[in-house]
């Protein structure tokens, strides 16, 4: 009786385990990537709904994935790529039998993505989008939507303001030209181009005010200028304009230094900015370091003609005289002159030129006479 008992005993058991081993299911799928061909190494990762259980596997070299030994329920089922959550699948209910299939195709998923974009942009949604749509997909768009519209009165607001500021900078209303500007860098701190107008329009301020009001109009403009170039630090126009504005707070060392920066970022340019950089120079006074300057404004541009004519006009000034009173200029200062009336005939120093030339050719009176010696002589003649 005993034995008969054990068996008895021992058979729900063994049913039992039968019966836990039945209730296990699988997911099993495919993953297309964005050129629709098989991916392999995505990480597919199963997340357990009902009670706590999470599981991942990845795709073999057909794009292929397989996960048994879930316990049924439902999941969701997200693909990951690259250590990014590409996409997923709700609720995914397993049964017993077949792995329940839940593919991934990221080049459909890339189409359709791009076509609630656009759908997002209009705000024009088709029947057939909105019945393909989760609750959380439609909030998503909603506020898409939204934050495109938005978007769209900022910029029209944005762009309102630069126009209208740009005009003002063009007509030289400086005043207003700041005031809208600054309107403009408020609602988007992040463009680069408006506070480099916004500078613009200060140090035009800065040109028709005088005293503290200049002072303070100047100092705001290079300021400005800082923050354009702390956006945009690979823009030669802004070295060479904040050069320019430094230039006329009489900051010399630090607009060399941004001109220096404008011709390393802008090579094809760079003999404009070395030109500008020799002006700043005589103006200051600094004879040697402007002739140096228009040299290599000619070495970056042989045919610039300003840069001729200036270097021209620095050789003049080391020209000496020898025992005849003749002018005997430096080698090559004739040649700048002539270079520069080749290029620019008609320039504006075309007529300065010409007489630098003629003034190169006669002699020099190396001895005084008073008036009256002068009238003999002319009388002798």
């Amino acid at each position: 009786m005993s034995a008969t008992k054990v068996g008895l005993l021992a058979a729900p058991l063994f049913l039992f385990a039968g019966l836990g081993f039945a209730q296990t299911s699988a997911i099993a799928g495919e993953v297309k990537g964005e050129d629709g061909l098989p991916l392999k190494d995505a990480l597919v990762k199963i997340v357990r709904k009902d009670i706590r259980g999470n599981y991942k596997v990845k795709t073999g070299k057909k794009g292929e994935y397989f996960h048994a030994g879930l316990p049924l329920g439902n999941y969701d089922v997200i693909l990951e790529v690259n250590g990014k959550d590409i996409d997923k699948m709700n609720n995914v209910r397993t049964r017993l039998g077949d792995p329940t299939q839940v593919n991934f195709d990221l080049q459909s998923l890339k189409r359709k993505q791009e076509a609630m974009q656009r759908a997002a942009e209009s705000g024009q949604i088709s029947p057939e989008q909105a019945r393909g749509l989760s609750a959380e997909q439609r909030a998503e768009l909603e506020r898409a939507s939204k934050d495109r519209q938005q978007q769209l009165a900022k910029n029209k607001v944005l762009n309102d303001a630069f126009n209208v500021g740009m005009q003002a900078l063009q007509a030289k209303e400086f005043d207003a030209a700041v005031e809208h500007f600054s309107k403009a860098s408020e609602i988007d701190p992040k463009q680069h181009v408006v506070w480099a107008h916004l500078a613009d329009a200060y140090i035009g301020q800065a040109g028709v005010k005088t005293g503290a009001e200049q002072d303070a109009a100047m100092n705001k403009g290079l300021e400005v200028y800082v923050k354009a170039l702390e956006i945009k630090p690979d823009e030669a126009a802004y070295h060479n304009n904040y050069a320019l504005a430094l230039a006329r707070a009489k900051k010399f060392p630090e607009a060399q230094a941004e001109l220096q920066k404008a011709a390393q970022i802008d090579p094809p340019n760079a003999g404009r900015y070395f030109y500008n950089l020799g002006a700043l120079l005589v103006n200051s006074g600094q004879l040697e370091p402007a002739g140096e300057a228009f040299k290599k404004a000619l070495e970056a541009d042989p045919n610039y003609a300003d840069a001729h004519y200036q270097w021209g006009m620095y050789l003049v000034a080391k020209a000496t005289t020898n025992a005849e009173g003749k002018i005997v200029p430096p080698p090559g200062t004739k040649e700048a002159f002539q270079k520069y009336l080749e290029l620019k005939p008609a320039g504006p120093f075309a007529g300065s030129a010409k007489e630098m030339l003629s003034t190169l050719e006669v002699s020099i009176e190396t001895q005084y006479l008073s008036p009256e010696a002068q009238k003999k002589a002319k009388k002798k003649k």
